[in-house]
């Protein structure tokens, strides 16, 4: 028997076994934790081994990837030519080819405009802030032009595009609405909660699409003949209430959440009301509300689509127009799988940037 090298307490710290940690620590906690997990794991590999490779020779290794029409699609895959022979289409709907630039440019600044909202630690971050807030200006004049650009009517604009449009404008603009809203729905003057719970309840009693139709049908037979204004103004108008409407129930939840004492606290330090809600109190509330803030969002990204019920051509009206065209007549599964994967992709991207604010505000607080 070998003799310690080591007194006791002094022996370094070595390695878990490879069965206790690291990947096999996480496949045993997370797919075979208990007996009816494990089967379910069992059940899904068998589902994957069955199936996926014959999803895969469909969707890439047997597909057709660049054709002008479905005639020429003969290998028994999937026929993406109705994507990529119209690809411009679904990125910019009608925009002029010759001004592709422009929104190329306008989701470039966009790239850069979120960058210090979504990350605290950039450098210069005050001044990409000031950019930040002078960017739906700076989009609106790239987009529809004037001011030494050639405009561009708003009918033109289409495909994703103008989904991002309707997604970015409606999430810049709901939330901070939002947070007035509930701030309004829990004052102490009449007046002011009045208003703000009639809102509140009136829009998130009427279904979207009605709004929509006011919007777009029935609001310019009440305007003047010679006052005229811009269907995509309208329908962002529409969603935006829409949207803030459910961002202030989602934040008074938040807010209903904070003890009494946290208000108390700040009368005693003798701040302002508008201090106090602003360096004490909306911080935590907004912290506790970031789930079902995401989650707003991303139902106002998807509720986009939407807007092809009043004539607008998004990312799915550009798709159903190309189902429409002889051509690809048939190819409903290649159109939809794609729109799919890109609405997926915005999604799933804002649902993890949410989890990672989570984490990094639950150390900050700690």
């Amino acid at each position: 028997m070998n003799k310690l090298q080591y007194k006791v307490g002094e022996h370094p710290n070595l390695p878990a076994p490879k069965t206790q940690g690291g990947i096999f620590k996480a496949i045993r906690n997370n797919l075979f934790s208990t007996w009816y997990d494990s089967i379910v794991t069992i059940i899904l590999i068998y589902l994957l081994l069955s199936y996926l490779p014959m999803a895969l020779d469909w969707l890439f290794f047997s597909a057709d990837f660049f054709v002008d029409k479905r005639s020429q699609c003969t290998s028994g895959g999937a026929c993406w030519g109705v994507i990529t022979a119209r690809f411009p289409q679904y990125l910019y709907g009608f925009y002029p080819p010759e001004l592709y630039w422009r929104p190329n440019l306008a989701s470039l600044l966009l790239l850069v405009a979120l960058a210090p909202i979504l990350y605290s630690k950039i450098l210069y971050r005050k001044y990409f802030l000031m950019f930040s807030i002078t960017y739906p200006l700076i989009a609106f004049w790239l987009l529809w032009g004037g001011f030494g650009l050639v405009p561009v009517e708003s009918e033109k604009m289409g495909g994703l595009l103008l989904t991002l449009t309707l997604g970015v404008m409606g999430i810049a603009l709901s939330l901070p609405i939002g947070i007035l809203l509930a701030l309004g729905r829990r004052s102490k003057m009449p007046a002011i909660r009045l208003f703000s719970t009639m809102f509140i309840e009136l829009i998130r009693g009427v279904p979207m699409i009605t709004l929509l139709f006011m919007a777009t049908v029935l609001l310019p037979l009440f305007l003047p003949s010679d006052v005229i204004i811009d269907q995509l103004i309208r329908v962002i108008f529409i969603i935006v209430i829409f949207a803030s409407a459910y961002m202030a129930e989602v934040i008074r939840g938040g807010l209903q959440s904070i003890r009494k004492g946290q208000y108390e606290a700040s009368d005693v330090m003798g701040l302002s009301y508008w201090q106090s809600m602003s360096l004490i109190i909306l911080p935590q509330a907004l912290k506790i509300s970031i789930p079902g803030i995401v989650n707003s969002f991303i139902s106002l990204f998807k509720d986009t689509t939407l807007v092809i019920i009043v004539g607008m051509f998004d990312l799915l009206g550009v798709g159903r127009a190309a189902l429409s065209n002889r051509e690809w007549i048939g190819l409903a599964n290649e159109v939809y799988m794609f729109i799919a994967i890109v609405f997926f992709v915005f999604c799933y991207l804002m649902s993890r940037y949410s989890l990672h604010l989570e984490r990094r505000l639950s150390r900050s607080y700690k």
